[in-house]
């Protein structure tokens, strides 16, 4: 049977979604945990597959992996759970086809940063944000690892202000390698202005204009959702969405009170 599963993970301790020697990733854990638990032997012969990497310190809501196994009744989230550090959990699982493959079935995937509003015009980050929908080459906004075409539709850029924060979802059929975050560079870059929309317009003509930024921090980013042409009965553990939440009401404790250890480690500076 193939069993697909929704994951959460907190990125900052590890280095990308991807298996990786010698360093720990989340697949890493998931593996350690399906094979103890005896889910599966070993994720070749399980045709184990994501809906796509994340980069290391990026974090993910609704992650979507499958693999088969002769033990259906113990692919389930609270099972699985039990065997994962607290940094990440599954919450959803599924049967799906035989044939199901978590990235080449995906129709869309929804990605939200997180920045900080500091200096930053948020009409203009608005302005500049509609130029982005729509189908477009995104060369100059990705970090191109080979001959893959760099053409992507992307269907919504919502911006919203939420406190001091600015939050930016995007959805597209598909992402390249670090495109959200050279985008979102591209928008600070606007919003603060240090470039204007006419710029924007060049970026997205990179057959007459070429030129690199860096992609903004990995921390703020989080692969909020992937959707699937199909119908997929998802089958939500609530008991392990309850202890989820716990676990991270108490990991916003602890950083509210770290932000406020940080203003009182280094004096102002005397007038």
């Amino acid at each position: 049977m193939r069993i697909a599963l929704k994951l959460a993970y907190i990125g900052s301790d590890y280095h990308g979604s991807q298996v990786q020697p010698d360093v720990d990733t989340v697949e890493g854990q998931l593996f350690r945990a399906l094979e103890n638990l005896g889910i599966i032997s070993d994720p070749h012969s399980a045709n184990y597959a994501s809906a796509g990497r994340t980069d290391a310190s990026v974090h993910a809501a609704g992650q979507v992996v499958a693999f088969d196994t002769e033990a259906p009744n113990l692919a389930i989230p609270r099972v699985i759970n039990s065997k994962l550090p607290e940094s990440i959990w599954a919450w959803a699982h599924a049967e799906v086809p035989d044939d199901f493959d978590p990235r080449r079935n995906a129709k869309t995937r929804s990605y939200r940063y997180i920045m900080s509003g500091e200096n930053i015009d948020i009409s203009k980050i608005r302005a500049a944000s509609r130029y982005f929908t729509g189908t477009h080459d995104f060369l100059n906004f990705c970090t191109n690892d080979g001959d893959r075409n760099t053409v992507r539709t992307v269907n919504r850029i919502d911006i919203r202000i939420s406190g001091p924060l600015v939050k930016i979802d995007i959805d597209a059929d598909g992402f390249l390698w670090n495109m959200v975050r050279k985008i979102v560079t591209a928008l600070r870059m606007v919003g603060s202005g240090v470039r204007d929309i006419e710029w924007v317009k060049q970026m997205l003509d990179p057959a007459t204009y070429e030129e690199g930024i860096e992609p903004a921090k990995a921390y703020g980013l989080t692969l909020m959702n992937v959707d699937y042409p199909m119908p997929i009965e998802w089958c939500i553990d609530s008991y392990s969405l309850r202890r989820a939440h716990e676990n991270i009401q108490e990991k916003q404790v602890y950083y509210r009170i770290m932000s406020e250890v940080f203003d009182h480690l280094v004096p102002w500076p005397m007038e």
